[in-house]
């Protein structure tokens, strides 16, 4: 719909039970040059919204058996979601309170002045095509998650499932082998969703100990612990109304998943050393590599939880099942690194592609990007031949390698294999400059992993947390 200048005019609903005040604010908008469409209640209020774009709702508090709350909850849970003014009968400030602590733009009490009214319209509309636009502009800025993680038949099939499910609040457990890309497709889900301009928080369960996870998680109170000096929000609270990720959720202690069990349950967490429950908006996704199904077999991880984190299962497929994504990926990976390294004339060969695409990337997606970030790196040239990849993807014999296996009388398998873990572990360790968290991606563990091989090899530090 567009007016006679070729502009799209503001689009506004309208919802009350009684036809007279239906018919009073249509003409009352309409002369203020609005579009509008009119719903008696909250079933055509949620049948219009689910056909229609509107930037904002208007909704009598009461409508029968229903309430304006529920068609705030409606017009929030579409994308993009409109604004909302709620309209509440005269000396019930408390329908008011709630209905702005749900989300509401604001509230005007009957009997209104209609230019009271038409101006809290104007704000409410221009804040709404301001959220729309920033929404676009992150979009366009922000490059779509196709190019980082590959758009063959098999992704295209993950990326349809990541734009039905990126409106909705439900959990979603993605899971797929390291390297595949799992927080690239949490943000995708988060980017293309309702919550795109609230924050993101990713958090890696197995990166902290226990009681810090919680109190990362949950929040804590003055005292609660030594450190506590004050009140501290949990990330499920701090984050607002954004999405928080629960990366390695694999890896949550038994202690730490009986109380996220309940957090899910009732929409509240308990911060640690208080009594007191706070409500949190968040959505909340989780991600692993672990099959958190044989987990639960192994008695490692609750089936409670599982069913509760796994409502919707997105799985990433590895790289090696969907070759065609090989190539393109490497273009644009070797683009990115060009640009950052000023030189934009970097190109493979065909020969270099072909050796990409046939052989096994174990590492997956972020393998691939981490030895073109190397490829581009030592580059002499313009051109990145077979020679510019690493002897495990060519197939070449490494500087020093042994070319063939010999067993003495004194040799010892488990020796031999403590010896290969600890020259990884330490080139592991230079590579990403002594950065753990880093090291550990590199050679596909988690961070806790990671730690208890530094430790068992003697490479460990007092202070590693």
């Amino acid at each position: 719909m567009v007016d006679a200048a070729g502009e799209r005019p503001d689009v506004i609903l309208v919802v009350d039970d009684e036809a007279s005040i239906r018919e009073y604010l249509e003409v009352l908008l309409m002369r203020a040059k609005h579009a509008v469409t009119l719903a008696a209640g909250l079933r055509e209020a949620k049948e219009a919204l689910g056909a229609h774009d509107f930037d904002l709702v208007i909704s009598d508090f009461r409508l029968g058996a229903d309430s304006g709350l529920d068609v705030l909850k409606a017009a929030r849970a579409v994308s993009p979601p409109p604004e909302v003014i709620i309209i509440t009968a005269y000396g019930t400030p408390a329908s008011a309170v709630e209905a702005m602590r749900q989300g509401a733009y604001d509230y005007i009490s009957k009997p209104f002045d209609n230019e009271e009214l038409l101006l809290l319209v104007e704000r409410a509309v221009e804040k709404s095509k301001l959220s729309t636009e920033n929404r676009q502009l992150k979009a366009s800025l922000v490059p779509r998650a196709e190019y980082s993680l590959g758009n063959s038949v098999a992704m295209r099939q993950v990326w349809h499932l990541v734009d039905k499910v990126a409106a909705a609040k439900t959990t979603v457990l993605i899971t797929g082998e390291s390297g595949t890309g799992k927080e690239v497709v949490s943000r995708a889900i988060h980017n293309r969703g309702p919550r795109a301009g609230a924050p993101f928080v990713p958090v890696n369960c197995g990166a902290l100990a226990e009681g810090v996870l919680e109190s990362e998680l949950f929040g804590h109170v003055k005292g609660a612990f030594t450190g506590a000096q004050g009140d501290r929000a949990g990330i499920l609270v701090s984050a607002g109304e954004g999405t928080v990720l629960l990366d390695e959720v694999g890896e949550l202690p038994p202690s730490t998943q009986v109380k996220l069990l309940r957090v899910l349950q009732e929409r509240r967490v308990k911060p640690v050393g208080s009594s007191r429950e706070v409500p949190f908006e968040a959505r909340v996704l989780a991600a692993t590599n672990r099959r958190l199904d044989e987990e639960v077999k192994a008695g490692r991880f609750r089936e409670d939880l599982f069913f509760r984190l796994n409502v919707i299962n997105i799985e990433l497929p590895p790289l090696r099942a969907r070759r065609e994504d090989i190539r393109p990926l490497a273009s644009f990976f070797l683009a990115r690194f060009a640009d950052e390294l000023g030189r934009p004339g970097l190109r493979f060969t065909e020969e270099a592609l072909k050796t990409l695409e046939t052989n096994a990337l174990h590492g997956n997606v972020r393998q691939l990007e981490n030895l073109i970030e190397r490829a581009a790196t030592l580059a002499d040239g313009e051109e990145l031949g077979v020679e510019s990849l690493p002897p495990s993807i060519t197939g070449a014999a490494e500087a020093g390698a042994v070319g063939e296996v010999t067993i003495s009388e004194l040799f010892s398998l488990e020796r031999h294999l403590d010896e290969v873990e600890r020259r990884y572990l330490l080139e592991a360790l230079r590579l990403s400059g002594g950065v753990k968290m880093k090291a550990a991606q590199l050679l596909g563990l988690t961070f806790r992993s990671l730690r208890y091989r530094l430790s068992k090899q003697g490479l460990g530090e007092k202070d590693d947390a």
